[in-house]
């Protein structure tokens, strides 16, 4: 997802940490633009992240998944199952930068495999040139030391987006963990981010649990797209508010 694809849309995720095949659809119909299966956080193992890829529509721009670590036999077989992008949390370094790239992007700008088990996944008359333009390398800052070496990381050849962690940046900062800074150090990282990123042409991506918050970030052209909520939290917020208006219907004195 480079700056210059993006055109005038700001894509809406959610992250996803439960095996659930239905779910993506029903965040689709409810007007999301794709997920992040999270594989580093929650439920979610490989095999089922590789069914969940296979079950979504070949070309699912924003159908991503962030892993645990830069291992690049795991990135593999998630592209091959049809992810468009992949996510690698705390990048901290270009050499970090540089192997995310390696595992994402078909040579020569990377160095993955190719095997292409899922007919038509990529569109061109070079399978490999159409995989890399398809398909966007992301790396997760979400440190003090990520944001202090942002120019070396978003200037990698290849790296496609920045994806800000702002809980975790926070307490790598000495605060609370929470994500909705409107001043201080973490909502000064995200302008510096929008600074550099905007200079080498890579979309900035940010996660938030509050509306508001997001829509205030994108009115203002800090980020380019947020992931807005994850799944199990977005859940209990549905069962709480839910018994909250049963009790408040069998309260005394509520109309009948």
């Amino acid at each position: 997802m480079k700056r210059a694809d993006l055109g005038e849309a700001n894509p809406v995720l959610y992250h996803q940490s439960v095996p659930s095949f239905s779910m993506p659809e029903w965040a689709t119909a409810a007007g999301y633009d794709g997920v992040v299966l999270d594989l580093q956080h929650g439920e979610l193992g490989l095999e089922a992240a590789c069914g969940i890829l296979r079950s979504s529509p070949r070309r699912s721009a924003y159908t991503y998944a962030r892993v645990g670590s830069l291992d690049p036999a795991p990135v593999l077989r998630l592209l091959d199952s049809g992810a468009r992008g992949v996510i690698a949390p705390t990048i901290e370094s270009r050499a970090e930068a540089v192997a995310l790239v390696n595992a994402v992007k078909y040579p020569p700008l990377g160095g993955r495999s190719l095997g292409p088990s899922r007919p038509a996944l990529y569109e061109g008359t070079s399978y490999t040139e159409a995989g890399n333009r398809a398909v966007s390398a992301i790396a997760q800052i979400e440190t003090r030391t990520g944001v202090d070496r942002a120019e070396e990381i978003i200037s990698t050849p290849g790296l496609d987006s920045i994806y800000l962690g702002p809980a975790d940046l926070a307490v790598s900062y000495g605060l609370p963990g929470r994500g909705d800074w409107a001043e201080g150090p973490v909502r000064e990282a995200v302008a510096h981010l929008r600074e550099v990123t905007s200079a080498h042409g890579v979309t900035l991506g940010i996660y938030s649990g509050q509306p508001a918050y997001a829509a205030g970030l994108l009115a203002a052209g800090l980020v380019d797209y947020v992931a807005l909520g994850i799944d199990l939290v977005l859940l209990n917020r549905a069962f709480v508010d839910t018994i909250a208006a049963l009790d408040s219907a069998r309260s005394p004195g509520s109309a009948a």
